[in-house]
This record gives C-alpha cells, structure tokens and sequence, in this order.
C-alpha cells in the first residue's frame, strides 16, 4: 500500500487583483477527487492538499510532507498554475529524493516533455488519469503503464496514449470525503446560492474544436456519457458529505437533448435537495424550451452561455462552425428567461479572427442580450490550443513565463496578427465600462433579480468590489512568495519551440503510438 498526497496549487494568483477576483471559484478540485477515488479502491491511502482558497504557501506544503511521509506526490496544474507546480517540485525533493513526483492535468498533459525538463518531477500524467494514475500506485513498471512520460538514466521515455474510457459508471464515486467540507464556504456568491458547492461531471469531452480551447487534451475528443441512475447516485452522495450545491462541469451536457432531460427528470424524481447550475455545456443552437423546462424543474437555476464573439464571422472562424450564431445565442437566452432560469454569458476579446471592428460588435452584442451575468476575458493562446501551436509555429509567443498566462494579465505574451496587445485591453477595459458599469438595462435587470432573488446585498458588495478593481493586472499583492525559484530547472523554449501537444498528435497516430510503447523521446 501507498501513501499518497495530492496537492492543488493556490487560484490567488490568478484571480487576486482584478475584477475577476469576485468569482473566485471555491470549490473541491474534481480532476483531484476522480484519480483519489480509483486509488483508494485499490486499497491505498491518500491525502489531498487544496491549496485553491488561500495563497500559495510552501511552508504549509513542507510541513504536511514531514508529517505524512508520502511515498508519492501529486500535483496538478493548469497553465497559471505551472511555476507553483515547479516550485513545489523543488521542495519535495529537498525533502527526500526517494518521494515519486508527479504531475498531470491540462498543463502537463500538453507539453509532457517540456515540463518533466522545467521541474523535478518523475513522472507526467497525460490526459484521462483515473486507471493511469491507478497504475502508477500498484507500482507497475512505468513503461507498462499506457499514458505517461517519465525519466530514466538522465533520459524522457513516452508509453504511448492510454485508451479513453468508455464506461464512466465503472468509475468509482469521486472522493470528495478527502475535502474538508467547512474550506467551501467563502466561494462567491455571484457563483453559489447554498454553500457549500462543489463541481460534479456526467459527461466527458467535446466533439468541437474551438482553437482557444485545450479540454480535448485532458478528456479527449469525443463524447461519453454516464447514465442518469450513476449521476442522481453521485448527487445523492455529495448531499450525504453536506455539500448543498454542485456545479456541473461538462463541456457539452446538452448535445444528446434526450439524455439530458433524462438526467433532469431522475434528479427531480429522487426528491433529492440541491441546487444547481450548468457552468457551461449548453450551446446556443441546442436550446431548446422542454430542455429548459426540464433543467428548471430538477433544480438548475443558472446556464452559462460561451458567446465568446458578438461577429458570426469570428464565431466560424475559431471552431464553432457556423452552428453556433449571434442570433440563436439571443433565442437561447430568451429561452433560459421564459423557464425561470438565470443566464450568464461569457465573451472574449482578442480571439484569434478578431479585429477592432468584432471587438466592438462583441460590445455591442453584449450590451444588448438580456443575460443576468457576464464575464468577459482575454483570449489566451495556453498551450494544447491550436491557438498556442500556430502562434508558436509563426514565432509569436513573447513570453514563457508561466505566471503571466491568465485571462486578465497585462503582459503582452504574443504578438496578435491583427491587434496589438495595447489595442486588446482598451477594448477590455471598454467592454466592462459599456456593458457592465454604464449599461442600464444590464443594471436595472441585475437590480430586480437581486430584489426577486433576495440576494440584493449581495450584488451591491460585489458590485462596489467589481468597480474598485483593475480590470487586468498582475498584482504584487496576489503574487506567489516561491520557495526557491532560483534552483527551478530551466527550458530553453526560444530554441527549441514547444511541440504541438504530444496528445494531439497520438489521436492522429494511435496505432503507431501504440505500438512504439516504449519510445524514446529526448536522448
């Protein structure tokens, strides 16, 4: 049996100091809890360190290390997230060089090769890791084990892609017992109505391919669904932790119409009390009034919309197309409004077709849709992106440093091929002023629901919060005190451009893949 820790990196970084700082997302980290579960099963122990509601602290992390003596550390890391996943990889090891290290999640997942050179770990988890992760625990040989990178005799070695799993009941129940309940009462309450919440998936993956978007590299391309019974079950067992809420974290829960209303209707027959809200997965051209019905009678109270663009024409351009329009995102809403539920819209600025002319139809569109919240960010080309790869391959990154990727940085971290960086925050800062803070009928809309809704106060201390705080910044305040950066181990990526993520290419390539499982990568 092994001890194990998983550790989430601190969110202060990316969301302390600027106006996003109000929708801090609170709540157990679902990747963490799904690849504990599986390893519990197998009769291991593990701990999970959720470093997500408070800043990063590396003394916190040393201390728990010496106090459990685990024999191997998890980290998981998105791209904001990478420098602490480094940083934390230093510590360990001067800890005790004989704790396996290692790391997954969407950063690691896309650029293996390249972040086993920037940190100390031992091994990268890439894409879906629940049974990968599993392996790793029994103590399999690594180059049996399908699914990662790792190091051995100075050199980096790929097993190849492990299968995608087709049957997610099979999964066993994500261990969200290993979260302290009492940590996920601060989340925002622009974000949560019962706390405390905590995010549940009945669905994996994503049949699109939006150029900004980097979930197919973690969940794969595709779509895979868990049945209505398993989802009311994980329901059920979330409420007998005393969470009060979830959040659903699917890409695109409302694809397959029929199986969604299924999943409504079971959740409503099993009288179970929780709320909830779909944080994303319905997309505009799959709105549809019965399916609104449904999620309105089985609890949901909000749906949030990816509009991204306000210019149809951008809209295609990225990936979305031509199904998803600036006209049946406004029916989509209509629809959301008339079954009682809340809608909120998420947009972009800087998306790779983007123009001052989009930009500011993307204003004008957002100023006009009747949504209950918005939430508007800059494009980032993060790496697993189709974005990232032909920006890296027309040599328009400026900027590798990890710290500075977050959707509301004031770093030019490259170069636009039709804006500059100066011309995409001034349309940033405009969005908010016109369709947030001087947008009346926003205002008046947000004010009544706030009185329907009884959470005016609410509204009125985070708008007060929204309005003090920059727009986009990297705050001295909100940044990590590091451990030991100076010893952080270094990736030349101005020589040597990072690959498009090795996922990608391994879906193209499976059979090869497959059967080069022990395939030398970097000698």
């Amino acid at each position: 049996m092994a001890k194990i820790l998983l550790i989430n990196p601190s969110y202060t970084p990316s969301y302390g100091g600027t106006k996003v700082a109000v929708v801090n997302p609170i709540y157990p980290t679902l990747g963490l809890a799904t690849i504990a579960a599986v390893a519990l099963e197998r009769g291991h122990e593990v701990e999970i360190l959720d470093m997500s509601w408070r800043p990063y602290d590396y003394e916190l992390i040393r201390n728990l290390v010496l106090k459990i003596k685990p024999d191997i550390v998890g980290i998981t890391g998105t791209t904001p997230l990478m420098n602490q996943l480094r940083d934390i990889s230093v510590l360990i090891k001067d800890i005790s060089k004989n704790i396996f290290l290692v790391g997954g999640g969407p950063h690691p997942s896309a650029l293996p090769e390249e972040t086993l050179q920037e940190t100390m770990l031992d091994a990268v988890l890439v894409g879906e890791a629940d049974y990968t992760f599993g392996d790793l625990c029994d103590g399999m040989p690594l180059s049996e084990i399908k699914g990662i990178f790792y190091r051995e005799d100075e050199k980096i070695f790929s097993t190849g892609t492990r299968p995608l799993i087709t049957n997610l009941d099979e999964l066993p129940m994500p261990a969200w017992h290993l979260y302290d309940v009492k940590d996920y009462h601060t989340i925002s309450r622009l974000l949560c109505r019962r706390t405390p919440m905590s995010t549940v998936e009945f669905s994996r993956g994503c049949v699109y391919k939006c150029d900004f978007c980097a979930s197919k590299i973690s969940l794969g391309l595709g779509y895979r669904k868990k049945s209505p019974e398993r989802c009311v079950e994980e329901i059920k067992h979330l409420k007998s932790l005393g969470y009060k809420e979830f959040m659903l974290a699917d890409d695109i829960f409302t694809s397959d119409q029929k199986w969604a209303r299924k999943v409504c209707d079971k959740i409503y027959d099993s009288g179970v009390d929780m709320v909830w809200t779909c944080t994303n997965g319905i997309r505009v051209e799959s709105a549809d009034d019965d399916l609104f019905k449904s999620l309105r009678r089985s609890g949901c109270y909000r749906v949030s919309f990816g509009f991204e663009s306000g210019s149809d024409e951008v809209l295609k351009a990225f990936g979305k197309g031509g199904r998803a329009t600036v006209e049946q995102a406004t029916k989509a809403v209509r629809m959301a409004r008339k079954a009682g539920i809340d809608s909120n819209g998420y947009f972009m600025v800087g998306l790779s077709a983007d123009t001052e002319k989009t930009m500011q139809e993307t204003i004008d569109f957002a100023r006009t849709i009747p949504v209950d919240m918005m939430k508007a960010s800059i494009c980032i080309a993060f790496p697993g992106t189709k974005m990232f790869n032909d920006y890296v391959n027309k040599g328009l990154i400026r900027s590798y440093d990890w710290d500075e990727y977050m959707i509301y940085t004031a770093k030019d971290l490259f170069a636009h091929e039709n804006l500059s960086f100066d011309i995409i925050q001034k349309y940033m800062k405009k969005f908010f002023l016109q369709c947030i803070l001087f947008n009346p009928n926003f205002i008046i809309r947000r004010i009544i629901r706030g009185i329907r809704t009884g959470e005016f106060f609410w509204d009125a201390y985070y708008a007060l919060r929204f309005y003090l705080l920059p727009t986009t910044g990297n705050s001295e305040e909100s940044k990590s005190i590091y451990y030991a950066k100076e010893r952080w181990p270094q990736y030349d990526f101005n020589n040597r451009p990072p690959k498009p993520a090795f996922y990608q290419i391994a879906r193209k390539n499976h059979t090869n893949v497959e059967k080069s499982a022990r395939a030398e990568i970097v000698k």
